[in-house]
């Protein structure tokens, strides 16, 4: 009896199951999906409490959408739990009642989609053991994704939505586009937005000397007999425009707008619904656009949205149309007078400033001499760079100096091997002291041409000895005298093989600099030997150095597309901060010239020289 009981327990709980999940798949909206996937939680995990759901809103806040069952559970625990993993962004697991594994427990789980928090689940269950509660945290972690399905999916229609909207205002804009003329483009934009969207009139203005006047309406080539619904249009469409919103009428009448205009609009000229989207563009308002609909047709939010779109990207498109139509005498006559009106009319009294202010400073630079100095590129050089290479054929045995680093007269710089050196002279060794034993000898026998032979031979092996040991010396590599190193590296290079001769090292002195000054090609005619100059460098902004031109290189060298001729100068004074390979600007000084003269001599060559290869 008890087995049949349970049977029919079970069947029942998975026809409830069944029936959620159906309804899970179909639900209609966000809110029935929650409370439907809430409980359906809640079923399928083992001796479950109860369970609350926190999903984020539009606005951002977070909020309860749903909780089970409707009454009882420990709800406070259970928020104030979702509170805590809310701010970790992690799940978490604690105990709310009770000892043992019986006790009364809360698993939270955070909804992350795309890495952004958009909600939480935390549910209270009583294990029976510590495996139920692993199985509780695998349950909320698979059936989030349910959640994460609704929300893809309704990403997905909100960009089809977005897409279909933005594709009928390109498809608009195209239209408008294809028209050259502004009148027959207004028309063809309000004909094409009054077909669209099945609005009895659509009307469009544009400003006009600060009012805005009607340029086209739906469905209407000639509307001058119709002034005072034009009238009623035009102040409908300002009233829009002055309060910069867009007006809805009726739905707008219990939100604080003015609604006079088109109150009497709509009363006089029988149209239920309004709405009016003012024109904005480059920080300006440039008119509005009205649709007009009977009293049973209201415009959704869908249809709202697709006419900002459309004003947004036609209003600029038909202004400018509407500029260029004007014949080019009134264009030009428009701007001038404008400018004039800003220039000796009230206002604008930063533009009347600075004109006064531009005559004051040609007056004056006109008349002031300057110093005409040649600004360029200079860049740090040694005067002297002596290359330390190797003195025979070996090994890099160590090496703990490099580029960069400052060296003292006599410093190891590198050591070669020497072990084949130390070899061959402990060879020349025994082989002298056998020869000066077979000397001894042959002295014995008196046999003088055996001496001879053999005091030759020892000469030899003294000579091959102090070559040897001249090696032995020299294998310890040296800086010659106090500078920097320059180039060369062979930290790295440890147990490979140098050639004798091959450069392994270059040094440059602290104390002798010279300065190359790359002058472009036009202002080399203004430089000669022995003129002074100041250059900053860009590690020492700070301290000028003075130099005195001592060579002018008669070849001109591409550089950055430019032809520049290369300049050496010495410095007056050296410090210790000075390195090779620092790079600044440099100016030479010329002599004192007008500012005026001084400062658009480039503009009066280019002119020169365009005039001149135009010239007939």
């Amino acid at each position: 009896m008890q087995l049949a009981i349970d049977d029919k327990k079970e069947q029942e709980g998975l026809d409830e199951r069944s029936a959620l999940w159906e309804a899970l798949r179909h639900a209609p909206d966000d809110e029935s999906c929650y409370h439907v996937w809430l409980r359906l939680q809640c079923l399928m995990v083992p001796h479950c409490v109860s369970g609350l759901l926190v999903v984020a809103d539009a606005a951002g806040a977070y909020a309860p959408v749903s909780r089970w069952p409707e009454t009882g559970g420990n709800i406070p625990g259970l928020a104030e739990i979702l509170e805590q993993v809310m701010e970790d962004k992690c799940p978490l697991l604690t105990r709310l009642a009770g000892e043992g594994p019986a006790g009364t427990y809360a698993l939270a789980y955070p909804v992350l989609i795309d890495g952004a928090l958009h909600g939480a689940v935390a549910v209270e269950v009583s294990p029976e053991t510590e495996e139920e509660l692993k199985q509780v945290m695998e349950q909320l972690q698979w059936g989030i994704s349910w959640i994460e399905l609704r929300f893809y999916k309704g990403a997905v229609v909100t960009h089809e939505a977005e897409s279909l909207r933005m594709k009928a205002a390109v498809t608009l804009l195209s239209e408008v586009l294809s028209v050259e003329r502004f009148e027959g483009a207004a028309m063809a934009f309000v004909t094409r937005l009054a077909t669209r969207l099945h609005c009895d009139r659509v009307s469009i203005g544009f400003k006009k000397k600060k009012k805005i006047r009607v340029q086209a309406v739906s469905h209407s080539a000639k509307f001058a007999d119709r002034m005072n619904l034009i009238r009623s249009i035009e102040k409908a469409m300002e009233e829009a425009v002055v309060q910069r919103r867009e007006i809805r009428y009726p739905e707008d009448q219990h939100e604080v707008v003015i609604l006079r205009d088109h109150r009497e609009l709509s009363s006089r000229f029988g149209d239920g619904h309004i709405l009016t989207v003012p024109l904005y563009d480059g920080g300006r308002y440039l008119g509005a656009v009205m649709l007009e609909r009977p009293v049973e047709m209201g415009f959704s939010e869908e249809e709202v949205e697709y006419c900002r779109s459309v004003a947004a990207l036609s209003a600029p498109v038909l202004e400018q149309k509407r500029a260029l139509d004007r014949p080019l005498f009134f264009k030009l006559t428009d701007a001038f007078r404008l400018q004039l009106e800003r220039v000796v009319g009230p206002g604008f009294l930063g533009r009347k400033a600075f004109l006064f202010l531009a005559v004051l400073l040609c007056l004056f630079f006109a008349n002031k001499q300057g110093d005409y100095r040649i600004s360029s590129h200079v860049v740090l050089e040694g005067e002297i760079m002596r290359a330390v290479s190797a003195p025979f054929n070996g090994y890099v045995k160590a090496s703990t100096l490099r580029a960069g680093d400052v060296v003292a007269k006599g410093d190891v710089l590198c050591l070669l091997d020497d072990r084949d050196l130390r070899l061959e002279r402990f060879n020349w060794l025994n082989r002298r002291t056998q020869l000066k034993r077979e000397r001894q000898e042959a002295m014995a026998e008196h046999n003088r041409s055996e001496v001879n032979v053999i005091n030759a031979r020892i000469k030899q092996a003294d000579a091959q000895l102090e070559l040897a040991e001249h090696k032995l010396e020299r294998s310890a590599i040296k800086a010659p005298f106090d500078g920097l190193l320059v180039s060369g590296d062979l930290a790295r290079s440890l147990g490979s093989m140098v050639q004798q001769g091959e450069v392994l090292f270059e040094v440059t002195p602290l104390d002798a600099y010279r300065v190359i000054i790359n002058v472009d090609e036009s202002r080399i005619a203004d430089v000669s030997m022995g003129q002074q100059g100041t250059l900053v460098l860009s590690s020492l902004p700070d301290s000028p150095f003075d130099f005195t031109v001592t060579k002018i290189t008669p070849i001109a060298i591409a550089e950055e597309g430019k032809n520049a001729f290369r300049v050496e100068a010495t410095l007056s004074h050296v410090t210790g901060q000075l390195r090779p390979g620092m790079e600044g600007v440099g100016k030479i000084f010329v002599d004192r010239r007008n500012l005026f003269s001084i400062w658009t001599r480039s503009l009066r060559e280019k002119v020169t020289l365009w005039l001149w290869a135009w010239w007939p």
